[in-house]
Formats: C-alpha cells, sequence, structure tokens
C-alpha cells in the first residue's frame, strides 16, 4: 500500500532534497511525497487530500507556525502522525509539540537517513493505530446491531472473541416465546405520544431485562410484542425451561406493571404469551449491511398461534406438549387440543401454574373433569359447573370456558382457535 507522506517547510530547497533523496522509494510506488510552504498551506493541502497518512513539518514558518498547524490537525484527523523539525537550540518549542500531539523530532539540518528511518517507523505506527481504531469501530458497530438480540454479556463475548458462535443458518430444537399486550393499540389512538412513548419503553426496558437474564435472543420487537428464542446461538440444554421461567417471570412484571398504570388512570390490559418447542432453521438472514437473525418454521408460527389462543381461551400463558414434554417438573392443567390456524394438526397445550395452584382442590377437580369431557360431557358439565360457582373469579376461566362450550353443544377436547 502506498503511503502519503506532506512535508510543510518554508525552505526552498526542502522539496528538492526530498524529492531526490526519496526518488527511488517514489518510482517504486512505496511512498508519495506532497509538499507545502505553510501551516496555511498545510491545511489546505489536508482538506483536499484525505488520504494522507503522515505530516513531517517545520516549527518556524510565515504565516500559520508548526505548532498552530498541529492544533489544526487534530481537529481534521486526530489519528495523523506528525514528525516535527526545528532547530538543534529550540528544544523548548519541540517540547510544547509533543506535549500537543506530535510524535516525533527532527533537528535540522536534518539528516535525510534518520528521516527515512523516522518516517518508516512513524508510518508503522501510524497504521497500526488505524487498524485498532477502525476493528474497534467495528467491533462498536456489531455490538449496536447485536445488542437488539443478545444479552450485553453474550454481545460482549461475540465482540470479544472469547466465545465463537455460529450464526450462519442451522437447523435445530429450540424453544420459542411470543408476548402481545391486550388492547395497546386503541390506547395509542386515545393517549398523548409523551404518555405512550413513556408507557411503552417502560414496558419493553422490563420485559428485554427479564429475556435476557433467561439467555433468550429477541427476534422481533414489533409493538409492543417480543417474539423471543431459546437455545440460539446459545446452545441451552433446558431451553424449553428457560422460555417457561422466562414467561412467568414476564407474566408477573407485566400484571405488576398494568396494576401500577391503571393506578396512574392508563387503562393498560394484561399481557399473553405463547410457548412453543420444536424445530426450526435459526441463522443471520440479512446481509453485510442489514443484521437480521432470526427462526423460521412451524414450530415458531405455533408459537405465535398460542400467543394468540389465550384471547378465546381466557388464559395469560398457552404451552404446548412439545415444551411441557422437555420441562422437568413441570406443573399446570391441560387447556385442550387445540386445532391453530393454519394448521391441520392438533396440538395439546397446558397452562402453566405455581405449585400453590397446582395443588388447590378447584385446579384437582378441573383435571377430573376436564378428562370426562370426551367420555362423558354431561357428567363433565355438572363437575365443571359446580368449580365455576364455587370458585368466581379469575382462576376459573378454564372451566368456565370449557362449561360454556358444553352448553353451546360442542363436544370433545379439540378447540378450534379462530
Amino acid at each position: 500500500m502506498i503511503a502519503k507522506v506532506l512535508v510543510v517547510d518554508d525552505e526552498p530547497d526542502m522539496e528538492t532534497l526530498v524529492s531526490r533523496r526519496f526518488r527511488s522509494k517514489v518510482r517504486a510506488g512505496e511512498w508519495i511525497f506532497v509538499f507545502a510552504k505553510d501551516g496555511h498551506h498545510a491545511v489546505d493541502v489536508l482538506s483536499a487530500q484525505p488520504d494522507i497518512d503522515l505530516v513531517v513539518t517545520d516549527i518556524n514558518m510565515p504565516n500559520m507556525d508548526g505548532l498552530s498547524l498541529l492544533h489544526e490537525i487534530s481537529g481534521i484527523d486526530p489519528l495523523m502522525k506528525t514528525i516535527i523539525l526545528s532547530a538543534y537550540g529550540d528544544m523548548s518549542n519541540i517540547r510544547v509539540a509533543m506535549n500537543r500531539g506530535a510524535f516525533d523530532f527532527l533537528t535540522k539540518p536534518v539528516d535525510l537517513d534518520d528521516l527515512e528511518t523516522t518516517i518508516r517507523r512513524t508510518l508503522d505506527e501510524s497504521a497500526t493505530l488505524r487498524n485498532l481504531h477502525q476493528g474497534r469501530a467495528a467491533a462498536e458497530r456489531t455490538r449496536e446491531r447485536m445488542s437488539r438480540y443478545f444479552s450485553p454479556n453474550l454481545v460482549s463475548r461475540i465482540i470479544d472473541e472469547r466465545e465463537h458462535l455460529n450464526l450462519n443458518a442451522s437447523r435445530r430444537e429450540l424453544s420459542f416465546l411470543f408476548t402481545d399486550l391486550a388492547g395497546f393499540t386503541p390506547l395509542v389512538e386515545r393517549l398523548e405520544v409523551e404518555i405512550i412513548m413513556s408507557v411503552l419503553n417502560d414496558y419493553l426496558e422490563g420485559m428485554v431485562d427479564i429475556a435476557f437474564k433467561h439467555g433468550a435472543t429477541v427476534d422481533k420487537i414489533v409493538g409492543d410484542a417480543l417474539h423471543c428464542i431459546f437455545g440460539a446461538p446459545q446452545q441451552q440444554q433446558d431451553h424449553a425451561s428457560a422460555a417457561l421461567a422466562c414467561a412467568l417471570e414476564m407474566n408477573q412484571f407485566a400484571t405488576e406493571f398494568a396494576l401500577a398504570k391503571r393506578a396512574d388512570g392508563i387503562p393498560l390490559g394484561a399481557t399473553r404469551f405463547g410457548v412453543n418447542t420444536g424445530i426450526a432453521v435459526v441463522g443471520n438472514f440479512g446481509s453485510n449491511k442489514l443484521f437480521d437473525y432470526t427462526a423460521h418454521g412451524d414450530a415458531v408460527n405455533a408459537a405465535a398461534r398460542l400467543e394468540t389462543a389465550n384471547k378465546q381461551l381466557g388464559t395469560r400463558i398457552c404451552i404446548s406438549a412439545n415444551a411441557v414434554e422437555r420441562i422437568t417438573g413441570f406443573l399446570g392443567r391441560p387447556v385442550g387440543r387445540l386445532l391453530l390456524k393454519g394448521r391441520s394438526e392438533e396440538m395439546l397445550a397446558f397452562e402453566p401454574l405455581s405449585r400453590e395452584q397446582y395443588d388447590s382442590k378447584m385446579n384437582q377437580d378441573y383435571i377430573k373433569a376436564f378428562e370426562m369431557i370426551d367420555s362423558n360431557p354431561d357428567q363433565a358439565a355438572e363437575a365443571l359447573n359446580e368449580i365455576v360457582e364455587k370458585n368466581p373469579g379469575e382462576d376459573s376461566h378454564l372451566p368456565a370456558f370449557h362449561l360454556r362450550r358444553l352448553r353451546e353443544g360442542e363436544t370433545g377436547t379439540t378447540i378450534r382457535i379462530v
């Protein structure tokens, strides 16, 4: 690569001396020299030729001296290296120049062999510095892109190359979490922009923090909705458990957040969650200019459909049997065999519960009643009716849902989600 050196000196024979001494390097295409007569001229040259790699400048010049030129250079290109030329007895100015960022100095009359050595060494140092700067800038751009998807700790490991992760597309088993904040779109039309921005930013910040805490990759944020991937790019042996734990903590946060906003007069709705595990293709499907780490496949779509199913079922979290089978010690109650939109096969789904909820008499009675729906719908309806009457409130939403279905003449536990 050709290096370009700007020599700034008001002595008329300086250009001739340098051109003759380094003629072979110029002919070999190693170095190019350009010349300026004073600081003002040098500033014009630097502005017109941003590819200059090094400045060699005298201190004592008319119009603008070398010390003033150093100040101008720092504003034009902070990484530019400068070699100062000065008379032997002018050590005070040389000291000022070094304090202002000059890389090295030579005394006049200049020894041209010494000048060659100093130029070569300075160019090497300048190249190292610029490469380091470019690497840092590229790392920061990568960090900015990746921070949309990955937790700060994971981004740091990727950037620092302490952990080599394959971001190319691959087919693997993963878990997916979809969220949606009910009724938020109508609020956007009614509330002031500043209020909407504050509420949404605070909500998403809390949700994303929880996602990163559980090792999720945030695939997308669409309005108030989050799409999260578990098990990529980092391998997670327990990605289904992580997805469920994340949904449960998000649900707690979202519930408390909505209650606080309602107390402030902002009628925020409930957040719904869909969790599924299955095979998908995951990787960076963007380009050099657009980083888009995402997943594609039926397993992804099913998680989105499960989130939507909550609205019809009256639940907050709906998780597939595929995910449940991979979660040790799962506690929950069956929702039904869901026939999700766009799918021909039924998907058994569950609602996760706390230990207290799972052990409650109401839940055990519901499980027994649910098991009777296929074989004895009339007896199941009686049992469900008793549960609803004895347990009014949110926890009875599933018994109430199935009771309503049976009373409307539906049979079995297959539920078509519309």
